[in-house]
């Protein structure tokens, strides 16, 4: 073999490296979310989440004052005298954000599981033989790559027991290979 022909086949071997790692680090940044989150690792969640876009998109999903129905009307002095001096004394105070509980440690790491955050059952403890680890590996639910695209990519995880619920993880591409969780689309039951 000459040295270019050696040449030419590392070229090859590096452009299909690349691509293979460009294409999968999605998977090890939803990996990475994963056990950040199930050993409580706060600083490197902070680095693969992005809090204020995910916060919306929960918002909106949780949000009670859904347009379907329309808010009632407030009581009037002139009908309902009562109701209107007591709705003047209640304590204005807003209603606690569902969203705080789908964003904590706990909350993470429950959705990554295939979880609603507060029903995870506790982690298995970490497997010692090889074929514990193998077993945990096996075991579900396996999450899969709903959509791909080169700067966004959707995770779905299914709910354990119920495959046609899914929790759907979206990741936005910042640099070459950072990926950052912006979005997550929650089961229709749990809106």
């Amino acid at each position: 073999m000459t040295i270019q022909k050696r040449l030419w086949d590392l070229v090859v071997l590096a452009i299909v490296v690349f691509a293979a790692a460009f294409a999968t680090a999605p998977w090890f940044a939803f990996r990475a979310l994963k056990a950040a989150a199930q050993y409580e690792d706060v600083q490197a969640i902070n680095e693969l989440v992005d809090f204020p876009a995910v916060r919306r998109s929960l918002t909106a999903q949780l949000d009670e004052t859904a347009p379907a129905a329309a808010p009632a009307e407030p009581p009037s002095i002139w009908r309902d005298p009562l109701n209107v001096f007591k709705r003047a004394i209640e304590p204005i105070a807003p209603p606690e954000p569902k969203v705080d509980r789908y964003l904590t440690v706990a909350g993470l790491s429950a959705l990554t599981r295939g979880y609603a955050p507060g029903a995870a059952p506790p982690p298995l403890a970490k497997p010692v033989t090889a074929t514990d680890r193998v077993k945990a590996v096996v075991a579900g639910p396996h999450p899969t790559i709903a959509y791909w695209d080169p700067n966004r990519v959707r995770i779905a995880v299914k709910r354990p027991g119920r495959p046609a619920q899914a929790t759907v993880f979206t990741f936005r591409r910042g640099k070459l290979f950072e990926w950052r969780l912006v979005h997550v689309r929650l089961p229709t039951d749990e809106r």
